[in-house]
């Protein structure tokens, strides 16, 4: 029991995101993916649906594998805690709650493809992360790269790569990181 007093609790908002997400992962497990079909995956469906409007915004909740789930993660846990604490949880969450709309509806519009996990998040986090030591009035170096590499490698890896992995979810997040760097510094 006195190890638990030496844990800290110390990113709440990607703490949380890492436990409700681990759950979904075993519910999808328990459920033989049913639960991610349901409610943790984004589609086009019946605008008639109230689910549809739901999963536009929990498909970041839901993975595919445990590899889809610590690949993500390990950059979420990674980076996270520092944008966390440079933006503030309620800003996080609000940018995390905005990328993940805007993602799942351009997705059910522009492609037939169920997207789910939380790559546009990790996207976000990686170009946010290049805000982190912003001085006003400069733009730093490390963050044009950052951008161009990513956006660059995705849109290659969109137009010639034949695989599961959406590609428009990892640019929407980039774009999205992109915009709350500029506006919320």
């Amino acid at each position: 029991m006195e190890i638990i007093n030496y844990l800290q609790y110390n990113s709440v908002l990607i703490l949380s995101y890492f436990f409700i997400s681990f759950t979904v992962l075993i519910l999808s497990w328990i459920t033989s993916k049913k639960s991610d079909i349901l409610l943790f995956s984004s589609y086009r469906s019946s605008l008639f649906n109230p689910l549809t409007y739901v999963r536009f915004f929990t498909h970041i909740l839901g993975h595919d594998s445990w590899k889809h789930f610590s690949s993500n993660f390990l950059y979420i846990l990674l980076i996270g805690p520092m944008i966390e604490e440079k933006y503030g949880t309620i800003n996080l969450l609000i940018m995390i709650i905005i990328t993940a709309g805007i993602t799942g509806i351009i997705n059910s519009i522009l492609s037939k493809n169920r997207i789910l996990g939380a790559s546009g998040i990790v996207f976000m986090f990686i170009i946010l992360s290049s805000f982190v030591n912003i001085e006003t009035g400069k733009i730093p170096l490390t963050l044009i790269l950052i951008f161009v590499f990513y956006i660059v490698n995705e849109i290659l890896d969109g137009l010639f790569k034949k695989d599961n992995v959406s590609h428009l979810g990892h640019l929407i997040g980039a774009i999205c990181g992109f915009i709350f760097g500029f506006y919320i510094f």
